[in-house]
């Protein structure tokens, strides 16, 4: 078993980005938190890099549903999606498995709702698309 879905997506990087979080939305899930590794590694430890963007991705029903099965479950909360620059240039977006990170928690019902969330992550990468 995987710890993510992925796929590459023919566009800019910055329409990869905008076009993912409306994807996303579509599904549910509103992005928490934007991370520019690039700018990050550059400011901290004055690494070049290519373009890698980490999307914090909340859908706060399923979510809930996660916080009522197991309190703890926030280590693990929200959902990364990442898109970046690949080595040939091309532009990939990706998203954890969340039932692969949840595996070891051991609460069967959680499992059954991280599977909907995987669903509904898998979805939103599988449709997302720059126009023109």
């Amino acid at each position: 078993m995987g710890y993510h879905h992925s796929r590459i997506v023919d566009g800019p990087f910055d329409k990869v980005v905008e076009a993912t979080v409306a994807a996303l939305a579509a599904e549910g899930f509103g992005v928490l938190t934007e991370i520019d590794v690039k700018a990050t590694m550059k400011k901290k430890i004055d690494v070049e890099m290519k373009p890698y963007r980490i999307l914090g991705a909340c859908n706060p029903k399923m979510a809930y549903e996660a916080i009522k099965l197991e309190k703890r479950i926030g280590t693990m909360l929200p959902c990364n999606v990442l898109v970046f620059e690949t080595d040939d240039g091309r532009v990939e977006v990706a998203a954890v498995d969340p039932v692969a990170s949840m595996q070891g928690i051991g609460n069967p019902e959680l499992g059954e709702v991280a599977g909907r969330v995987r669903d509904m992550l898998n979805r939103a990468i599988d449709a997302v698309k720059v126009e023109g």
